[in-house]
């Protein structure tokens, strides 16, 4: 995920028709590092600016948004001249001051040749809430947590990272090494994607500090919940963000409302729900009634399942333990199906770039856990936690629709046979080269 997004910044950077770029993703995500050693890496200077708690910009974007007027004043604020020929200028929680926001707007119109990256952990929420700026004057970059081959690479495994990561994946040499492979990736379950919480781990290898930054990190975004969101909505945001886990702790993971709490229903949560998913805190995964083009046409708004934006910080949230990390296939056994599809979930996103949906049958007889569109395809994907080879749901589906490809990811070897492909669960990033 990080590679290709280095990869698009730089694209970026060189384009004629460049736009300000808004980078969105949930708090520590790593938004504020990336964009600092992008401007490093990439310019000559960084003009860095944060509006968190500053009166000072709050003041000067308040007033006239004259680009000359502002670049001079945030000149001051950077304390060195800004040249657009050489100087990134990053607007960072630009959420607390809107009219920055709306500034993007004259950037892009009147002074283009200025190259400008704006993030903030809310800024899913500002948006939403109708900050002005016209649509097609900004672009826009999603972040999500670090994927499996970016913690094998955090971690001392780059070699393994660049095992299931080639354009031309070699499942042999995979099986060889899938014991390391497996080891890792119950590590990953438990550690899960958040920089601090890598970082923690890569260097000392104290699963107990890895639980103390997750424990932080879900502490400081309940802490946000009272911050920024309208006080009436706030206890319905921590209900529905509270019972995430036990919702996927069920066989069938469909959101139940009536799960949150007895009667209750969903125009009560609808604006806790759409709070969580514009800061990032949440993914949103809709049934479709049939596999068609485009998905989006046949999805059922009424039907999906809700999953956290960190295996490891659903695992924190649901106080797995250490010791079932340890003792092997426990951590498949205990709540095994709710990690390994959260984990799923997470590298189709952020690996391969694909936004799933998922499919049951009429009087749900067969479910598959994810529906995608690849270009002209739509390819279902069962998920099994441990070397589970039966595929009943996967089967009916293909029986019924004929899909071009069928695949299924298990902890068992990569596999072609008639009808489907398994490929490991440690190496779903290769399924995008696969096809």
């Amino acid at each position: 995920m990080l590679r290709q997004v280095i990869n698009d910044l730089i694209l970026w950077k060189n384009r004629p028709d460049r736009k300000p770029l808004l980078l969105r993703g949930a708090r520590q995500v790593g938004k504020t590092w990336l964009m600092r050693e992008f401007g490093r890496l990439h310019f000559d200077k960084v003009a860095y600016i944060n509006f968190d708690d500053n009166q000072r910009m709050a003041a000067l974007f308040n007033g006239d948004l004259n680009i000359k007027r502002l670049i001079t004043s945030l000149q001051i604020e950077a304390g060195f001249p800004i040249t657009a020929s050489d100087t990134l200028l990053i607007f960072d929680e630009v959420q607390e001051v809107p009219r920055a926001l709306t500034s993007l707007k004259y950037f892009n119109e009147n002074a283009p040749e200025y190259a400008i990256v704006a993030a903030g952990s809310m800024l899913g929420v500002a948006l939403h809430q109708g900050t002005s700026f016209p649509v097609g004057k900004v672009e826009f970059l999603d972040l999500y947590p670090m994927s499996f081959s970016e913690f094998l690479s955090a971690t001392g495994n780059l070699q393994l990272s660049e095992l299931i990561c080639a354009d031309q994946t070699d499942f042999e040499m995979i099986t060889t090494f899938k014991g390391k492979l497996i080891d890792a990736l119950r590590q990953y379950y438990y550690v899960g994607g958040m920089p601090e919480a890598v970082a923690a781990f890569a260097q000392r290898r104290d699963f107990s500090e890895v639980r103390r930054i997750q424990s932080r990190l879900l502490d400081a975004y309940d802490q946000d919940f009272s911050k920024h969101a309208p006080n009436e909505t706030v206890p319905r945001i921590r209900m529905l963000w509270n019972s995430i886990p036990a919702q996927l702790a069920r066989e069938n993971r469909k959101f139940v409302y009536g799960r949150i709490r007895e009667g209750a229903r969903a125009r009560e949560y609808e604006l806790a729900m759409q709070w969580l998913l514009d800061c990032g805190l949440i993914h949103k995964v809709n049934r479709i009634m049939k596999p068609d083009m485009p998905l989006m046409a046949y999805t059922d708004q009424s039907a999906f399942k809700l999953y956290m934006l960190d295996v490891g910080l659903l695992s924190a949230k649901s106080e797995l333990d250490l010791k079932s990390l340890l003792e092997g296939n426990r951590v498949f056994e205990e709540f095994k199906g709710a990690l390994t599809e959260q984990y799923v979930l997470q590298q189709l996103l952020s690996d391969c770039h694909f936004k799933p949906h998922y499919w049951t049958a009429e009087r749900a007889t067969a479910e598959v856990d994810f529906v995608y569109q690849n270009d002209s395809d739509i390819i279902p994907l069962e998920v099994k936690a441990e070397e589970n080879l039966k595929a009943k749901s996967l089967r009916q589906y293909f029986e019924k629709f004929q899909p071009k490809y069928a695949l299924r990811t298990s902890m068992s070897d990569y596999r072609k046979e008639e009808w489907l492909i398994n490929v490991p669960l440690y190496a779903i990033t290769s399924i995008r080269k696969l096809l």
